[in-house]
């Protein structure tokens, strides 16, 4: 048997890839064909259709809530910030959305989302397109975290914020025939440093919902959308933590990234998803790096390193949310750029740390 798997693992990567390249122009004409096909003739029409959306108070969620709405869609958006939604419902009732409900909740809390989702099935009588865009990233370094209470946060919001939502509208996406659309990220697969835990999280999500795809068949759809940078919140380093306040990592990005409109990511998701596509990717270039990962992982691994070294520069980031102490600044332009906000939105006072680290801090 060992002789066997020794002659597989050396005859099957290099035929696996000669396959691919003489397959790849019938497979490209194929893919083609079926996406004009399901763009202009098989799009499903969203026109007095239910849709839910979680985490719709910014970002994506927002964004793919106002696409839907184009499309005629009746609209439950769901967010810890109220006051946000209010004013999202009136921006997509003048897009088109003949309805729209909003509802304050915790996604990570599973009563609370029995409770959104019973209310929208009492009040519309069915749920079309589940749409979860809950996410929360970091900017440290694993090492730098001295404060290990923010761990179960993310994953309890990239992970538990996507299942339980899921888990308690299902029934009712086999009786619509619908489908769940989930808000991933490139670094599921794609590992980039100072993302250690939002990578893993997102890794686990994506794991079960491919899991899921094959128990549910073709009953329920599944679209996932994988993106690489995206100007939001959570690229600007303002997040939702317990109690609904707002926790800033104040950390400032060695790394210059330009990020894609998230405008045209969210269109792409519902066109996808309307497609019926099972996959949605923006911007799709970033597959080749998973060809390197499985066929030569030690030259994605160099070209990594090579891109993202400093070269021995000091550090310029703040070490807010981690438990280390503030570098000095010298201007308030300089505090601005490590708060990651404009200088008129500079919090005043002391800042805010979790429970659990305050409690920490008062025992020493």
């Amino acid at each position: 048997m060992d002789l066997i798997n020794s002659l597989l693992n050396f005859v099957v990567p290099p035929a696996s890839l000669l396959m691919l390249a003489f397959t790849w122009p019938t497979l490209f004409f194929i893919t083609s064909c079926e996406w004009l096909y399901n763009t202009y003739f098989n799009s499903e029409n969203m026109e007095d259709k239910v849709v839910l959306i979680t985490g719709a108070s910014s970002g994506i969620g927002e964004q793919i809530a106002y696409e839907y709405a184009k499309r005629g869609a009746n609209l439950v958006l769901v967010a810890r910030r109220e006051h946000r939604l209010r004013g999202i419902s009136e921006n997509a009732r003048r897009l088109g959305a003949p309805s729209v409900l909003i509802m304050a909740a915790d996604v990570v809390k599973e009563e609370e989302c029995r409770r959104f989702v019973n209310e929208t099935i009492n009040y519309y009588g069915r749920v079309d397109h589940l749409v979860n865009t809950v996410s929360l990233g970091h900017t440290f370094y694993f090492e730098e975290a001295t404060d290990s209470s923010v761990f179960p946060i993310l994953m309890d919001i990239n992970f538990w914020g996507n299942v339980y939502p899921t888990y308690v509208a299902l029934p009712y996406l086999r009786e619509s025939n619908g489908r769940i659309i989930v808000n991933a990220s490139v670094e599921n697969w794609l590992p980039l440093p100072r993302m250690s835990l939002y990578s893993a999280a997102k890794s686990a999500l994506i794991n079960f919902y491919e899991t899921l795809r094959f128990e549910v068949k073709n009953e329920v759809g599944i679209t996932v959308a994988t993106h690489g940078w995206i100007g939001t919140e959570m690229t600007r380093g303002k997040f939702m933590v317990e109690e609904g306040a707002e926790m800033q990592w104040k950390e400032e990005r060695e790394v210059h990234v330009s990020g894609g409109p998230v405008e045209e990511f969210a269109k792409q998701i519902v066109s996808g998803a309307c497609r019926g596509d099972p996959y949605v990717k923006y911007p799709s270039w970033y597959d080749i790096f998973f060809l390197y990962r499985v066929f030569a992982p030690k030259v994605l691994d160099w070209t990594f390193r090579f891109l993202l070294t400093n070269g021995g520069a000091r550090r310029t980031t703040s070490f807010i949310g981690t438990g280390r102490p503030l570098l000095e600044t010298s201007s308030p332009r300089r505090s601005a750029l490590l708060e990651g906000s404009s200088p008129r939105r500079l919090p005043q006072g002391p800042l805010t740390f979790s429970p659990a680290y305050q409690q920490q801090q008062k025992s020493e």
